[in-house]
Order: structure tokens, then C-alpha cells, then sequence
């Protein structure tokens, strides 16, 4: 959830510093070039004030043509240390584009683009207040600037400043750089904060994954202490908990009542059973009817005797040990095989001789012991049952195969239900309740239980239990 809501959280914070930071960049850009108009505008009119009193064309220049007027030098000196000094061009210009002095000389006035609107709006009467926006990749712009020269209330001449955008373009670069670094910072720290903001909101989601995932392994006490996240994942906390308190209390009187059931019914039973011992003695020899009776009380003695095993088994508490598991399950096929050599079925171990792993050692007994028992109720005389402990990553498997008839895909689907036993072997006694108490022992201390068809014929068991602590414990 993490992976889905993050992306969201960064993209639209990504957005709001954008939707800041880009009007921020063109506000920045424009008060740079604002500054370097305001101080254009102003040479401008200094140079305005001098060249207003330089003689006209029409005065002391046409009376001696090969002198300069003093005012009219003072003004091309102006423009000529100016030029040198800032690398600006500039120069006065009469009304029909003349020039009056220029730096460099002979520098013209241009005759179309920006320049030209300028000088128009110069001879208008209006100085230039709004040039083109210039911009860090125009490495051709430039800035062009007209002021007018008013003698009597007359526009007599213009004066114009062309100024190169190389330092202007500069400084616009370095506050982007800043505003971007700047943006950086904050996309950081809002990067940080969206980490925390998701971690608070979803670490109640965790702790209730992880409160579920213990009750449907078997741990019905795991319980979230409602005290952290957002008020509604709060609330959701206590539903929870009480959702799991009823469910613990449904099962448990659920084991209760089975546990009573088998426990009330194993009395009347057992009375029933020797009233038909007693009435076996008035009937006849080998009667079919009262052999018949014997054999379902005795099958009807065990479903109670498996029923409370299992009720026991669901209802009890895993002792977690580190257990060599290895020589846990020698031991058990050390006590089957008196009974597999009985009837003829080769029970042999194999595997490492040592392997550890955590597990309640009379859990585990009493689990491959009804693996076992049912291993060698279906191999035929003859056949194999080998018990394999090996260990597989994070886990220790235990394999017990036989040599017996298998199941097939629809009946593997269905082994270990309760009561659950495959039409081609009622003949074989039993309740159908071993595999499901193995699996509720299993289940109670972490292990699994799964089934698998063995080669070349039979069914494998497979008990896997965990090589790590319990908790990272």
C-alpha cells in the first residue's frame, strides 16, 4: 500500500513546489531584466540632458563646418567611455535616423525589429519601459533601450542604448539555480514527511495484517492495541479486537462442547458395549449380527477417543523448543517399526542425522505418529515407508512416503477435512480424524502440513517446520 500511496503523496507535492517554483523563476527573470532597463533608461537620460543642448545641424555647424561643437565632442566622449567601459553601444540620433555621435562611430540606428520600435516610441515621446522578456538560452537577445531628446517642447533627437544580455542572462541562471536548489531542499523534506505521514497512517494497517495473520495461523490471543494512527484505523483497532474476542469465544466453546461431547458419550458407551458382551453370551457362536454391532461400538469408541484428541489438540498451547528434528523422527521410526515389521512393511529412515529446528517436541511426536500409523495402515505387505528429514532454506521438511495405492488430484484436494476418507479404502479402519488432529498440532507451533503424490505410487506427507525463532526471538 505503501508503494501506492507514496508515488501519490510525491507527485502531487512535486506539483504544488512547480505550480510555486516556475512563477517564482519568471518573477525572478523579469525584476533581473526590470533592473537592467531602470538602469539603461537612466544613461539614457543623462545622455538626453547633454545632447539637449548640442548645437543643431542648422547652427554653428553649418557656419564652420570643419569645427566641432565643444558640447557636441563632450557628448561623443561620453558615448565613447561608455562604450568602453560597459560594452553598451550607444548614440544620439536625429529625428531622420542621422546620427548626432554614435560609440562605435558609425554605429547606425536600426531600421526594423525592437530597436526600431523603440526609436519609434522615442519620437512619440515616450521612453522604453516593457522590452521583450530575455531569457538564460538567448544567447542572440539584446536589449535595446530609447529615450528622447525634448528641446521647446519638440522630440529634436533620440538616444538609443543597444546593451549585450550576457550578464543579465547570468544572473537570471543563478537565482533559477537557487530557486531549483531551493526546490530540491523542500522536495526533500516533503519527500522525508510523506515517508512519516505514510508510515503513521499505515503502520496500524500493519499491525492488524499482522494480528490476522497469527489468528488464522492458530494464534487466537494475538490482539492491536488501538493507540496509534489515524482516529478511523483506531476505531477499526477496537472492531477488530472485538471481532477476534468473539471468534475466540465461539471456538472455544465450540472445543468445549466437542471435548464434553466425547468425554459424556465415552459412558454411556462403554456401558452399551458390555451389555453387548452380555448379551453376545445368550446368542449363538460366531453370530454375524452381534460381530457386526462389536466392530461399529469399537469404530463409534475411537471417532470419540480421535474427536477429544482433537478438540485437545486445537485447544492446547505450542511449547516451542529448538528440537533436533532429525532425531526426534529416528526415535518415532524406531517405535513404529516392531509394529511395520509385524506386517511386513519395510519402515526405514533417512536423512542428516542432525538437523534443528523450532517446534513442541510431543506436538511434533504425536503428529508423526498418526503420519506414521497411517503411512503403514495403507502400504501392503511388502511395501515401503521411508521418513526423510532434510533441510529446505528457512524451514526443516520432514517426508514420510508409502508405498500404498496414492489419491488422486480431486482426493489430495481433500485430505485431512474432518471425517474425510477416500471411497476405495473404507475397509481400512479408522475415523478419518488422524490427519486433521496431525495438522492442528502442526498448525499451533508454526509448521505446515501439505501432500503430494509419491513415485512411483503412494502419497507423500510433508512437515515443514520453521529454523527461526519465533519472533525473531
Amino acid at each position: 500500500m505503501r508503494t501506492r500511496l507514496l508515488p501519490l503523496l510525491i507527485v502531487l507535492l512535486a506539483g504544488v513546489l512547480l505550480a510555486l517554483g516556475v512563477p517564482l523563476a519568471v518573477i525572478t527573470a523579469g525584476a533581473e531584466q526590470q533592473k537592467v532597463v531602470i538602469d539603461r533608461i537612466d544613461d539614457a537620460a543623462r545622455f538626453a540632458s547633454l545632447a539637449q543642448f548640442v548645437t543643431d545641424r542648422s547652427g554653428a555647424a553649418a557656419e564652420a563646418p570643419g569645427d566641432e561643437d565643444e558640447r557636441r565632442a563632450t557628448l561623443a566622449g561620453e558615448l565613447d567611455r561608455y562604450h568602453d567601459l560597459y560594452g553598451i553601444r550607444a548614440g544620439v540620433f536625429h529625428r531622420d535616423r542621422t546620427p548626432m555621435a554614435a560609440a562605435p562611430r558609425g554605429w547606425p540606428v536600426a531600421r526594423d525589429g525592437k530597436g526600431a520600435q523603440a526609436f519609434k516610441e522615442a519620437l512619440a515621446g515616450h521612453r522604453s519601459h516593457d522590452p521583450d522578456q530575455i531569457w538564460p538560452w538567448d544567447d542572440a537577445g539584446r536589449i535595446p533601450v530609447a529615450s528622447p531628446v525634448i528641446r521647446d517642447g519638440d522630440v529634436v533627437a533620440v538616444v538609443v542604448t543597444d546593451s549585450p544580455t550576457g550578464r543579465l542572462r547570468h544572473r537570471i541562471l543563478r537565482g533559477w539555480l537557487l530557486i531549483a536548489a531551493g526546490e530540491c531542499a523542500a522536495m526533500l523534506v516533503a519527500v522525508a514527511a510523506a515517508f512519516r505521514l505514510t508510515g503513521w497512517v499505515l503502520r496500524p494497517v500493519r499491525v492488524l495484517d499482522a494480528a490476522s495473520h497469527d489468528i488464522a495461523t492458530g494464534r487466537m490471543k494475538s490482539r492491536v492495541a488501538p493507540t496509534a494512527g489515524p482516529p478511523e484505523l483506531r476505531r477499526l483497532a477496537r472492531s477488530f479486537n472485538e471481532m477476534a474476542d468473539h471468534v475466540e469465544d465461539v471456538l472455544e466453546q465450540q472445543r468445549a462442547f466437542v471435548a464434553d461431547a466425547s468425554h459424556q458419550l465415552r459412558n454411556p458407551l462403554s456401558a452399551l458395549l458390555l451389555r453387548i458382551e452380555l448379551l453376545a453370551l445368550e446368542l449363538p457362536e460366531g453370530n454375524a449380527e452381534i460381530a457386526s454391532v462389536r466392530t461399529e461400538g469399537k469404530r463409534l469408541a475411537r471417532v470419540l477417543d480421535d474427536l477429544l484428541d482433537l478438540a485437545l489438540a486445537e485447544h492446547a498451547a505450542a511449547d516451542l523448543q529448538l528440537t533436533d528434528v532429525a532425531a526426534l523422527a529416528a526415535e518415532r521410526v524406531g517405535s513404529w517399526r516392531p509394529l511395520a515389521d509385524g506386517k511386513g512393511v519395510r519402515l526405514t529412515y533417512e536423512g542428516h542425522a542432525a538437523v534443528t529446528g523450532w517446534a513442541d517436541p510431543v506436538a511434533l511426536s504425536s503428529a508423526l505418529d498418526a503420519i506414521v500409523d497411517n503411512a503403514l495402515k495403507f502400504t501392503p505387505p511388502g511395501g515401503p515407508v521411508s521418513v526423510t528429514v532434510s533441510p529446505r532454506g528457512d524451514g526443516v521438511r520432514i517426508t514420510v512416503a508409502d508405498g500404498g495405492p496414492g489419491l488422486t488430484d480431486d482426493e489430495l484436494a481433500r485430505i485431512g477435512d474432518r471425517f474425510w476418507r477416500s471411497g476405495r479404502h473404507q475397509n481400512v479402519s479408522g475415523s478419518g480424524l488422524g490427519l486433521s488432529i496431525s495438522r492442528a498440532l502442526l498448525t499451533a507451533g508454526g509448521a505446515t502440513l501439505r501432500f503430494a503424490p509419491n513415485v512411483p505410487h503412494g502419497l507423500q506427507v510433508r512437515v515443514t517446520v520453521p529454523r527461526d525463532a519465533p519472533d525473531g526471538g
